[in-house]
């Protein structure tokens, strides 16, 4: 089973904690996006990590990824057997990918890493503000409506609690820290589903990224043994995608 795309994506990061916790065995062509080259854009005609490649099946959205695995691999079940619970499940998960991903990702992680490491261009301070003082507190707000005092959303972590967990870690790239005053369900939640192994295991290879450029990540990886695929689908330069989320 091959995975493409970075480790520092909270859409990746969702698929390799799944794939830890089932078992499943996994090799990674840890491109960014924008350096996807044709044969990737015709993978992921969205030009979107992650990518997944298993036998003659090849996916390209996070969702239906996990999705197959849950189907694919039943145990660990990381989906409600509950009718109801399993469909909560799932808008969670749809909110972390659309709602979070545009306020934690395409907004904040974009405006402070993505627009100044792959595009040379600056901050939009102006744009950055609304986000801190407006965009992720209404995210927060709803989220802390949502999540329980302790333990897992569902008694037994799902896909929900990953999903959700993936975009905080995101934001302490970007070093935002949830103010547990404000938000304390969502502060202890986020530390609590971090603190998995199926994260933890991942972040010296996120931390080791954070500071290697772009160019230099493969390398980098490979320093750490990572489970490096034997080819690559990156470029070396960058180009945008067709769409933002």
């Amino acid at each position: 089973m091959k995975i493409i795309g970075s480790y520092l994506s909270p859409y990746v990061r969702k698929v390799l904690v799944v794939l830890h916790i089932k078992g499943i065995a996994y090799e990674i062509d840890p491109i960014v996006p924008f350096f996807g080259d044709e044969r990737f854009a015709a993978m992921s005609p969205l030009r979107r990590i992650p990518v997944l490649i298993d036998d003659s099946v090849t996916l390209a959205d996070s969702s239906v990824i996990a999705q197959y695995l849950e189907e694919r691999y039943p145990q660990p079940a990381l989906y409600p057997a509950d009718l109801a619970e399993r469909a909560r499940a799932r808008w969670l998960e749809e909110y972390a990918d659309t709602r979070m991903g545009e306020v934690f990702i395409w907004q904040l992680f974009n405006q402070v890493a993505i627009n100044p490491y792959v595009w040379g261009t600056k901050a939009d301070e102006a744009a950055l503000q609304k986000t801190l003082t407006e965009d992720m507190p209404q995210v927060l707000d709803y989220l802390e409506t949502q999540l329980p005092p302790r333990g897992f959303i569902f008694g037994a972590l799902s896909i929900a609690d990953i999903s959700i967990a993936a975009f905080f870690r995101n934001a302490s790239f970007s070093r935002y820290k949830v103010d547990a005053a404000r938000w304390p369900l969502t502060a202890a939640f986020a530390e609590r589903v971090l603190a998995l192994d199926g994260f933890m295991r991942l972040k010296p290879l996120e931390d080791k990224l954070l500071r290697t450029p772009i160019p230099q990540h493969r390398a980098a990886l490979a320093e750490l043994a990572a489970p490096l695929s034997a080819d690559s689908y990156s470029t070396p330069a960058p180009r945008r995608g067709i769409m933002r989320i």
